[in-house]
């Protein structure tokens, strides 16, 4: 018999005993990840007492791949309009965290005697909240439609993104202990270059490509392309320096802009969870007893500084983005964990060869403390805000919630409430950032690929100068529709014209900023002709004042740039577009709600659910609950204003207005309020079985309905025996006679009580 290959054998070790540990975790109602791990360390070689794998390096290979496919996964959930759409608060309440604990992780790691490697990176895993874990506690302890975890959410999408800038960061200074300034700038300099140009670049072709094959692809075809869409960018950005992990990100985030988004997430879900738990997994073989043992003082003084750093710095930052006091430490109290990034961030730092041993099981240790600690943070928020209420003057804590503002105006501000000329500031900002990127990404790519095959092909010509010339007037070509977008972009808009209109003393600056734009695209220009001839300053300067002034008057270059922009934008917003049509778009009145402590949230009705089929007059939701279904989303279909007749159906979801509470009280009966499982399933299993009509049979001179068989029985006859190979379909006014021979389906049971 052939031998099995080890990756197999450790295959089948790892998901059996992870299959069997995650149910117990299931049943103990804790995190599955905390499952995961427990299974890595069971099959670890540190667990002398049970099997080990026997090829760590094997099970390390599927585990990056997990890092990847989780990443990819996190960037379908993530949206840049939505982070836009977020406003500043989240941003101020995530940079003041993640900056606050870094420090508090770096100290912590510099106290312990730990190298700098070690305690930057033990500042990047302390940084990180667990989305998983806080996501599963609040659905587990029916808080998840309160506004609270609302903003708790949207700030921990902000953190996963700052996570991944963070690794970039990490792995770009990992080389050597001494980070200095300008490699950190360089460092975040690249990153946006890349970003905006992957984006703008993704978000033009991705979107065409799919919609050009639209009509020829399946779930299968869409599952293939989109894994390799995601590997594509996750080689791509290991190429020019980055990890693979964010251009799995970068390709998921461009994908989410997509109308293909939803059923990719869904496709991609047990993939991504396969070889998820497998990489978390791997982060419980690397768990030794031994380790634990020797930090267990690091252990518990890490815990307390997550638990004590995040309660208080995260209290800040909430309360420093706008929430009151109570909100602020119920968002603080929340975030008192690790989980998912901070193994990712080690693995990092192990795979770069740059911290200790160590490092990881302990951060692992403190994530399952902190993990299990979660609940019971949470519940504490109350009775802290409480307790500080108490003791601190009644002033302070009046100032403390008079600092609030409803976040929900944040990003929403009226036109006439802003700055007409941070508005066209910011936009010609943005623009010029956008199509420069593109630029300079077009002149690299020429000038590596472009001019070298145009000298190999034009080297019979004898023409030295032939290559570069044809290689600058291409390259001018090519950028010559973002050159034009540059210095013409936002010229004509309303901020431009009202603010030139309005006042003789905006005129200059208003002008300047017309200059500052030309230049930038004459420097562009001045540098492709100066690296492709040896012409002198002057001259240079004229032809790139020559060609920026026939781009701006060329008619048929401002057409082809707003075609150009005009795609991009209905490509960034087709999943607007499609799930508008579809009635998905949540209505835009929901923030004039949260004005009056009321909000909409929506509840997914389960398969088992005993609401189902019933009619809404029938579970009296307002009477019960004090809330309104203001719409039922059923597939395609949008149900606005539900009246009483309307029926509710398994998978539907549900819109739903009221406050926290009472959205509390719905949520948590919908959930509950479940048909139960069949303690008798086997018995349930439908036989055919032949049945002969007697003489003393009481069916004799009956007909079929008249017989009873569906009704008192519960049996159906399908075929009245005509012929040794054919049945023939029971006529309902047909009468049994004695030597009928009929074929009936039921369970076991049914067929059993038939005389």
């Amino acid at each position: 018999m052939s031998e099995l290959h080890p990756l197999i054998q450790d295959l089948a070790l790892t998901l059996v005993v992870a299959g069997i540990v995650t149910i117990i975790f299931k049943r103990l109602r804790q995190p599955l990840v905390l499952g995961y791990i427990m299974a890595g360390f069971l099959v670890s070689p540190h667990m002398p007492y049970t099997m080990s794998i026997v090829d760590r390096a094997d099970i390390q290979t599927w585990a990056d791949i997990g890092v990847i496919f989780l990443l990819f996964s996190l960037g379908l959930d993530f949206s840049f309009k939505k982070i836009m759409k977020m406003g500043i608060s989240p941003a101020i309440a995530a940079t003041t965290i993640i900056s606050s604990m870094v420090v508090l992780g770096i100290v912590t790691g510099r106290l312990f005697g730990w190298t700098t490697m070690d305690s930057l990176f033990l500042g990047g895993m302390l940084a990180m909240s667990s989305t998983t874990i806080i996501y599963k506690a609040f659905d587990d302890m029916g808080l998840r439609q309160q506004a609270f975890a609302q903003m708790v959410m949207s700030v921990l999408i902000l953190e996963d993104i700052l996570a991944i800038v963070m690794m970039v960061l990490l792995s770009a200074v990992a080389g050597d202990d001494a980070i200095n300034g300008s490699q950190l700038l360089g460092s975040v300099v690249s990153i946006v270059f890349f970003l905006v140009l992957w984006f703008v670049v993704g978000i033009f072709a991705v979107p065409l490509f799919l919609r050009s094959v639209r009509r020829f692809i399946t779930g299968e075809t869409l599952l293939i392309v989109s894994l390799g869409l995601c590997c594509f960018m996750a080689v791509l950005s290991a190429e020019v320096g980055f990890s693979a992990a964010f251009g799995a990100f970068v390709m998921g985030s461009i994908l989410a802009e997509t109308i293909e988004a939803d059923k990719i997430a869904r496709l991609v879900d047990p993939v991504k969870n396969l070889f998820g738990a497998v990489f978390f997994v791997s982060v419980g073989m690397l768990v030794d007893p031994q380790v634990l043992v020797d930090y267990a003082l690091p252990i518990v003084v890490i815990t307390l500084v997550i638990i004590i750093g995040q309660s208080v710095f995260g209290s800040l930052g909430y309360l420093l983005s706008g929430q009151p006091l109570s909100q602020a430490m119920r968002c603080g109290f929340s975030m008192a964990q690790i989980g998912e990034f901070a193994f990712i961030i080690a693995s990092l730092g192990l795979s770069l060869g740059v911290i200790s041993q160590f490092l990881y099981p302990v951060v692992v240790a403190v994530s399952v403390v902190t993990t299990f600690l979660t609940p019971y943070m949470i519940r504490l928020a109350e009775p802290a805000y409480k307790l500080l209420e108490r003791r601190m003057p009644k002033s302070v804590v009046r100032n403390l919630n008079r600092f609030y503002h409803d976040p929900s105006n944040d990003g929403q501000v009226s036109e006439s409430a802003k700055t007409l000329w941070k508005d066209l500031l910011a936009s010609m900002l943005a623009n010029t950032v956008i199509y420069s990127t593109l630029t300079v990404a077009v002149i690299i790519l020429s000038f590596m690929f472009l001019l070298p095959l145009l000298t190999r092909l034009l080297a019979p010509t004898g023409i030295g100068w032939l290559p570069s010339a044809v290689c600058g007037v291409v390259v001018i070509a090519l950028i010559s529709p973002f050159l034009r977008s540059i210095i013409m972009k936002k010229n004509h808009s309303d901020e431009f014209r009202h603010l030139w209109a309005e006042r003789a003393v905006n005129r200059v600056p208003l002008f300047f900023t017309i200059v500052v734009r030309c230049a930038l695209a004459i420097g562009f220009v001045f540098y492709v002709v100066n690296r492709l001839t040896n012409l002198g300053p002057a001259l240079l300067i004229t032809i790139a004042l020559v060609a920026v002034s026939a781009i701006t008057a060329s008619r048929w270059l401002k057409k082809r740039s707003i075609q150009l922009e005009r795609m991009f934008v209905q490509n960034l917003r087709s999943r607007d577009i499609e799930a508008q049509v579809h009635g998905r778009r949540r209505p835009l009145y929901e923030g004039h709600l949260l004005d009056r402590h009321i909000h909409i949230a929506e509840f997914d009705v389960p398969e088992d659910s005993s609401w189902a089929g019933q009619r809404l007059s029938d579970l009296r939701t307002a009477s019960r609950f004090a809330v309104h279904v203001s719409s039922i989303l059923r597939g395609h279909r949008r149900i606005n204003i539900p009246g009483g007749d309307d029926i509710v159906f398994p998978g539907d979801r549900l819109q739903v207005i009221g406050n926290d509470r009472q959205l509390a009280a719905f949520g948590q009966a919908l959930k509950m309020e479940l048909v139960g499982e069949d303690p008798d399933v086997e018995k349930r299993e439908m036989k055919l079985r032949q049945k002969v009509i007697a003489a003393g049979s009481p069916f004799v001179g009956k007909t079929l309905n008249e017989s009873g068989i569906r009704d008192r029985y519960g049996c159906m006859v399908v075929g009245l025996e005509a012929g040794q190979d054919n049945l023939a379909i029971v006529n309902p006014n047909h009468r049994f006679a004695v030597g009928d021979i009929v074929w009936i389906v039921g369970e076991e049971e049914s067929l059993s009580s038939i005389p």
